[in-house]
């Protein structure tokens, strides 16, 4: 696959440190990118900033899902539900899964010191998704447009900390 001026590119990336892992994702366009991306790109930090809003004491995984999808979707865009964000800590991937759609019933309560990894991943086009060959590589099933951003977050009982925060301050 060759990158091209105009592309978007999604990186996704962890970090182990003494023991416990932080994750982080972002899309970089590439070059002059058309208005439809740049409005991809910017729906989508969007909605990564009000699923982290809803990182409260109290509140539930389901608020920050609902909180995506529905910015998401009032946007005219689809969030990706094969892949979600997850909990984070001493393994990269751990309980609970935090998807970027309202799934149906309870889901867990936050609490201070849980951290979760938040990852909105969005399309234009279908929100199916197929893995190529390398067992790697993601594409949309349609080959239309996606983003992907992601802040590993901690919950407290005042307002969130990111930790990944430094890694996606760039303007689109």
């Amino acid at each position: 696959m060759v990158i091209k001026d105009g592309d978007i590119v999604s990186v996704d990336f962890g970090v182990s440190y003494k023991g416990y892992f932080g994750d982080a994702a972002l899309s970089i366009p590439i070059g002059v990118v058309n208005k439809k991306r740049l409005r991809l790109l910017q729906v989508t930090r969007e909605a990564l900033t009000l699923g982290i809003e809803q990182v409260r004491e109290g509140n539930r995984i389901g608020d920050v899902s609902l909180a995506i999808q529905r910015h998401v979707e009032n946007n005219g865009f689809h969030v990706v539900k094969q892949f979600v964000g997850h909990g984070i800590g001493t393994h990269l991937h751990e309980a609970p899964e935090v998807p970027n759609y309202k799934r149906s019933g309870r889901s867990p309560r936050l609490l201070p010191g849980m951290v979760i990894a938040i990852e909105p991943m969005v399309n234009i086009g279908t929100s199916e998704v197929t893995v190529l060959a390398d067992s790697w590589t993601v594409v949309t099933s349609d080959r239309k447009d996606s983003a992907h951003f992601e802040h590993s977050v901690v919950v407290t009982d005042k307002d969130p900390i990111v930790l990944s925060g430094e890694i996606i301050e760039q303007k689109v």
